[in-house]
């Protein structure tokens, strides 16, 4: 039976010749040397770009996981690559450690996130790649190299957003900090006044977000801060029954949108408030099991209401299928080649289409809003951009690709669809011609 692979929605599909799941850097070494390439990378399958795609090796690192040392005085954790971030969490906790920030999905393995820029939200909260104090990889010619801030700072910021073409990552040593606890609270309010208030608002926590719930004009805001109070119970979580309610008005009442509208902004007042009180682990995470497709790009800061304000209209005026939340971010700039939030603070605007649908005319119709307001793609969700587009957006492109070069000098890591986002032409077996 044929190799089969996909991505969590489904949308992404692969018949590579070959799967494998190396339990160690050695094993991993000699894959390199000797698999059928390209060789493509698979964390949890949460990229919804063809990443992962390959027809010749795809590689999972799950078995590379786990605690591999820590440095309690200052705050250190090394982990295996294939550590899923749930799982990191309960490892990070036991010896007094904790991610300062995360997102909302715990499924990701630390070696995907890594590579995507996957982050969180905070106005002074990097992304996952930012905690990045060392890191060891396999190289395309199956060479183990290791690279640390004290020695190789340039070389952790080429790398440490690599969407898996500059090695494969074995072990990562992150900069963590002290366990805590966050009070978050949640409410609802008019889209228009988050809106006018959306930079005061979105700075005035340690991490705030919202969620715009289409053809609501209520937005959902969430603030996380810093607390030293004792625990309280975190509120039954019923997103996902929120969810069917908002597909099944779609699905129902699509031929009478005022009524729809009247019935979501009702339903929508309604959810209550919240405010509790909980050690970071018990706080981030949401339950999402209702499968979609995502877009998300990452604007200037200062552009990211206009955006948002723009991409509502659209939605309600032309998609009227559309029900997922629309969620926005803020993250802090940095200093890594490849990341979306090179050297600026960023709004995050991320837009979701149900999996059972074709995401495609939504996502063509949204995009050119986040271009023409500077917005840089998420390298793990859809987009349309091509090498020619990300060196104009990216100033240290033509330096990453140069570092790339040396670390896959036969493109070993370079399937079709990587090929088009570096302007490299491979050979069907990932050799540059």
């Amino acid at each position: 039976m044929a190799n089969a692979w996909s991505n969590w929605s489904g949308f992404v599909t692969a018949s590579p010749k070959s799967i494998a799941t190396p339990a160690n850097a050695g094993e991993l070494a000699e894959l390199v040397r000797s698999a059928p390439g390209p060789l493509r990378v698979a964390g949890a399958g949460h990229s919804f770009t063809p990443l992962v795609q390959s027809e010749g090796t795809i590689v999972s690192l799950e078995r590379i996981e786990g605690l591999v040392s820590h440095e309690p005085a200052a705050t250190r954790a090394r982990v295996g690559a294939g550590t899923r971030l749930g799982a990191l969490m309960h490892i990070l906790q036991g010896i007094g450690q904790a991610l300062p920030n995360m997102g909302d999905i715990d499924k990701q393995a630390i070696g995907g996130a890594l590579g995507t820029a996957t982050h969180g939200s905070g106005p002074t909260l990097g992304a996952y790649h930012t905690q990045l104090e060392a890191m060891q990889l396999v190289d395309g010619r199956g060479k183990l190299r290791e690279y640390s801030r004290a020695n190789d700072m340039d070389m952790i910021h080429a790398t440490g957003v690599a969407l898996g073409a500059f090695g494969i990552l074995t072990e990562v040593t992150m900069n963590n900090i002290a366990a805590y606890r966050l009070r978050r609270c949640k409410w609802v309010l008019p889209i228009g006044d988050m809106l006018r208030d959306f930079e005061k608002m979105m700075a005035a926590h340690r991490s705030a977000e919202f969620y715009y719930i289409p053809f609501s004009g209520c937005a959902q805001f969430i603030a996380s801060d810093l607390s030293d109070a004792q625990p309280t119970q975190r509120p039954t979580e019923d997103d996902e029954e929120g969810l069917a309610t908002l597909r099944k008005l779609c699905t129902v009442l699509r031929r009478l949108p005022s009524l729809r509208r009247a019935l979501i902004k009702g339903a929508v007042k309604k959810v209550p408030a919240e405010d509790y009180v909980q050690d970071w682990l018990n706080v981030y995470v949401s339950d999402r099991r209702t499968r979609f497709n995502e877009m998300e790009y990452h604007l200037p800061f200062e552009e990211g209401r206009k955006a948002l304000a723009e991409i509502i209209a659209l939605t309600e005026k032309h998609f009227p299928e559309v029900y997922f939340p629309m969620e926005v971010r803020s993250v802090a700039p940095d200093e890594f080649w490849l990341s979306p939030f090179y050297k600026r603070l960023t709004c995050s605007i991320a837009i979701h289409h149900d999996a059972a649908n074709d995401p495609l005319p939504f996502m063509r119709a949204a995009e050119p809003i986040f271009r023409k307001y500077g917005g840089r793609p998420h390298w793990g969700k859809m987009h349309s951009l091509k090498a020619a587009d990300f060196k104009k957006i990216y100033p240290r492109w033509d330096d990453a690709l140069a570092v790339r070069r040396d670390i896959d000098p036969n493109n070993r890591f370079v399937s079709p669809y990587m090929a088009a986002l570096f302007g490299i032409e491979p050979s069907p077996v990932g050799i540059e011609k």
